[in-house]
């Protein structure tokens, strides 16, 4: 009876709330029999690292207290990320070859298997840890261009065109996201955010605050910059409430204590998906309006394109930042979406863009997109993943296309949709 109970309420859950029902990706009883997997082509965050700031910067005087003994030095990853991505490799492991696409213990050619990282200690590691668990007999070899850690061009999120006609439209872009009141308008949104980063910082107890070198968040301190060859950047309370978010986030994934990643503060989950949400905006802001996507994301973009019209390829496996999957994803036009089970709603860490390649009876291509990412909860536990405990799996849509009965895109949709992303580049003045 409790077992029935418990169904008719994941029922109902389902009904009101769609996007929990695609959690965990189901697909009709007869997909296996009318498709079979021909390439998956990966876009990868980098798993669990330290923060990205060290001892003495603006972070460490935002607080009282020591952040975590990080198991690895500044921005690289850490002994649990590493733990994590090799499960996560596992997983892909059981699902390729229960779906056919390679045989248990395979060996590939280099032709089939592309592993290709940043050259960022964080991505060549999280690279690494994943293809052992994927093929760990095969000594697969992971890519990368330079010695770490130098920003691969491929990779590097950085606006190489910026001119005066640029910089307006993208401020126009970003402005809009925050409605009539702009970027003061974004800042007003993540008022309970920095209200409750603020209290679990201790932030007014800081030496520094009382000396005036730290201040309040506040809401119209905002500022963009649109550098030529650089990242989008940002001045302001929301690029320190930031640096604050992102090293909570990872000490909360990091520290088993939950009590100790907060500083002593005893608070809910809701509260550290409202800390998360600063850094959800935060890339948002900076990566996600339209001309500036397509403008950062473009050699990576021609990348994937490649990649999933390579001859003889199998599996791609790349792995960047967040940075790189949020601006893919808004140069493809991906309908927004909110992740279920997960205080980081856009691009949790570790997490995965996938696009699967299917083939019918008759050959003909298509393809699925879904982001495979670690609940909270698994990465918080360490949960082993497998077919049967599987990460989540959200698919993901794209404006304007037409999906089949199976939530299938033809090849040719996707692909053409690429050369859109690619081709809005040539037309940035």
């Amino acid at each position: 009876m409790r077992k029935l109970n418990s169904l008719l309420l994941l029922l109902v859950l389902a009904i009101m709330c769609p996007s929990l029902a695609m959690a965990q990706l189901q697909r009709p009883q007869d997909f296996k029999g009318k498709y079979k997997l021909k390439e998956v082509v990966i876009l990868s965050r980098h798993n669990i690292r330290s923060p990205l700031s060290t001892n003495g910067s603006a972070l460490s005087k935002m607080t009282p207290h020591q952040w975590t003994n990080w198991s690895s030095a500044s921005s690289e990853l850490t002994l649990r990320g590493g733990v994590l991505e090799t499960e996560m490799g596992q997983f892909f492991r059981k699902w390729t070859v229960n779906e056919g696409l390679f045989t248990e213990n395979y060996v590939p050619t280099v032709d089939e298997v592309n592993v290709y990282a940043n050259s960022m200690q964080r991505c060549i590691a999280t690279a690494q840890y994943f293809s052992s668990g994927f093929m760990p007999v095969a000594g697969l070899r992971v890519n990368h261009r330079y010695v770490p850690s130098k920003m691969d061009p491929i990779f590097f999120p950085r606006l190489t065109k910026s001119t005066d006609a640029f910089r307006a439209e993208a401020m126009k872009q970003i402005e809009a996201m925050g409605g009539k009141e702009g970027l003061v308008g974004i800042n007003k949104s993540l008022k309970d955010s920095y209200d409750i980063i603020s209290k679990v910082l201790d932030l007014k107890q800081s030496d520094y605050y009382k000396k005036g070198e730290v201040k309040d968040f506040v809401n119209n301190d905002t500022r963009i910059t649109l550098e030529l060859n650089q990242e989008p950047g940002m001045k302001g309370s929301l690029k320190n409430a930031n640096s604050a978010s992102d090293a909570f986030i990872l000490q909360y994934y990091e520290e088993p204590d939950e009590l100790k990643a907060a500083f002593g503060h005893k608070i809910t989950r809701d509260d550290w998906t409202k800390i998360a949400k600063i850094k959800d905006v935060y890339g948002d802001v900076l990566f996600t309006a339209p001309i500036v996507a397509v403008n950062v994301a473009h050699p990576l973009l021609q990348y994937m394109y490649d990649e999933l019209n390579a001859e003889g390829r199998k599996f791609t496996f790349l792995c960047g930042h967040d940075s790189n999957i949020a601006s893919v994803d808004a140069a493809l036009g991906v309908e927004e979406y909110s992740l279920p089970n997960s205080i980081e709603k856009k691009t949790p860490i570790g997490s995965k863009l996938v696009f699967e390649k299917w083939v019918d009876a008759s050959g003909k291509a298509y393809v699925a997109i879904n982001i495979v990412y670690q609940s909270t909860d698994q990465l918080k536990k360490m949960s082993l993943l497998d077919l049967q405990n599987a990460p989540q799996i959200y698919a993901l849509k794209l404006k304007g296309l037409q999906q089949n009965a199976d939530g299938l895109y033809t090849f040719d949709d996707v692909n053409n949709r690429f050369l859109q992303a690619i081709r809005a580049y040539d037309d940035i003045k």
